[in-house]
C-alpha cells in the first residue's frame, strides 16, 4: 500500500528513511527530536548533525540513521505557529516537499513521517494533517514509494470539527434507523417463516393449516441461471476505467493501490478483491453510490446499513469526498481499516 497511517512510536518503525522534526540549531530538542536522538545514538547523531549546521524552517537535510531501523534520517525544521498569517502553512508544505524530494534522490522505497510541527511548535493538528495529506498525495501521483504517516496516539490525530460533526451526525442518524427497523424486521422474519412452512406443506402435498393456498415462486433450473452471468469484478473495473478517461497509472495511484497489485488484477480475470481494495477503486473513479454498489456486487461484496466503515464510505460518496488520503484519515480516526492495497 503506497500510503499508510499507523499508530506507533516512530523510532520503532522500519523504513528506508525516517523524518525527524528537528531543531533549527544542531542541538537536541524535545519531543520527537529527543526520542530519535536517544534511539539512534545521541553522540553519533549529534556529531553528524553539527556538520550540517543550522537548518532553516522548511528545509531538509540528510544524515545516517545509526541505531534506528532505517538507512537515513531526514531532519526538517517545521514552523512555529503564531497565527497562520506569517507563512506557517507554506513553510510546513516545504517541509514535506523537500523531505520527499530528498528521499526520491536517495531512491528510497519507504519513508516514515511524524505529523510535523504539531508538538512544541503548536501548529493546529487538523490544519497540519490537511497539509501532510495534500503534499503526500501530490508526490505519490508522480512517484512510486511507500509513505507512512506515524501517529503516536489517536488524540494527536485531529480532523476538522466540521467534518467530525457531520460524520458523527450521519452515523447517529443511521444507527437510529437501524434500531427503528428492528421491530419491522422481526415481523418480516415471522412472515418469511410462515411462508417457508407453507411451501414445505405444499411440496408434501398438504395445504397450509390456515386453509390459505400458498405456492412457491417459479424457480429457474440451475443450468439456466448459470448461463446468465454478469461481468466479473475485473471486467467491470476496466470498463469503468475506460469510461473515466483516466489512464491505468492514475487510477491505481488515486486508489492507493500498489503497482504490482494492479498488475495482478489486470492479469487475473477472476481476481477477487478485498472490500477495501474494491472500494478504493470506486473512490479513485469517483463513482456515485449506486455505481459503487454495482461494482462491489461484481465481487460478491455488499454494504451493511449498520457497519461504521460502510457508513463512512457512503457519507463520503454522497458528499463528494473522493480524495482517498482524506478518506483514509477519516477511517483511521474512527478506528476503521484504511483503503488501498
Amino acid at each position: 500500500m503506497p500510503f499508510q497511517i499507523i499508530r506507533n512510536d516512530i523510532t520503532k518503525v522500519k523504513a528506508d528513511i525516517i523524518v525527524n522534526t528537528a531543531n533549527p540549531q544542531p542541538v537536541i530538542g524535545s519531543g520527537t527530536d529527543s526520542a530519535i536522538y536517544n534511539a539512534a545514538g545521541a553522540n553519533e547523531l549529534l556529531a553528524e548533525r553539527k556538520k550540517i549546521g543550522n537548518i532553516k524552517p522548511g528545509e531538509a537535510a540528510l544524515t545516517p540513521a545509526f541505531g534506528l531501523s532505517a538507512k537515513y534520517l531526514i531532519h526538517t525544521v517545521g514552523p512555529a505557529w503564531e497565527d497562520g498569517k506569517h507563512g506557517e502553512k507554506d513553510i510546513l508544505r516545504s517541509c514535506y516537499e523537500n523531505s520527499l524530494k530528498l528521499a526520491a534522490e536517495q531512491n528510497a522505497q519507504s519513508i516514515a513521517f511524524p505529523l510535523i510541527a504539531t508538538g512544541v511548535y503548536g501548529f493546529p493538528k487538523d490544519a497540519a494533517l490537511d497539509i501532510a495529506l495534500s503534499e503526500i498525495g501530490k508526490f505519490l501521483l508522480m512517484h512510486e514509494m511507500t509513505i507512512i504517516l506515524v501517529v503516536f496516539g489517536r488524540e494527536s490525530f485531529v480532523l476538522s470539527e466540521k467534518i467530525v460533526g457531520s460524520i458523527d451526525a450521519y452515523l447517529d442518524e443511521h444507527q437510529i434507523q437501524v434500531l427503528e427497523s428492528e421491530e419491522y424486521k422481526c415481523g418480516k422474519e415471522l412472515e418469511i417463516a410462515r411462508r417457508r412452512r407453507a411451501a414445505q406443506q405444499y411440496h408434501a402435498g398438504n395445504m397450509p393449516s390456515d386453509g390459505a393456498a400458498s405456492y412457491p415462486a417459479a424457480v429457474k433450473p440451475l443450468d439456466q441461471i448459470l448461463k446468465v452471468t454478469g461481468d466479473t469484478f475485473q471486467q467491470r473495473l476496466f470498463k469503468l476505467i475506460d469510461a473515466s478517461g483516466m489512464d491505468d497509472v492514475t487510477v491505481y495511484k488515486k486508489a492507493n493501490i500498489d503497482r504490482k497489485v494492479f498488475s495482478s488484477i489486470k492479469c487475473k480475470p477472476n481476481y477477487k478483491p478485498s472490500k477495501k481494495t474494491a472500494i478504493a477503486f470506486a473512490i479513485a473513479l469517483q463513482l456515485d453510490l449506486k455505481t459503487m454498489t454495482e461494482l462491489l456486487q461484481c465481487a460478491g461484496i455488499a454494504f451493511s446499513p449498520s457497519d461504521p466503515f460502510d457508513l463512512i464510505i457512503s457519507y463520503c460518496s454522497q458528499n463528494g469526498i473522493y480524495d482517498i488520503f482524506e478518506i483514509n484519515a477519516i477511517l483511521f480516526k474512527y478506528g476503521q481499516p484504511i483503503l488501498g492495497e
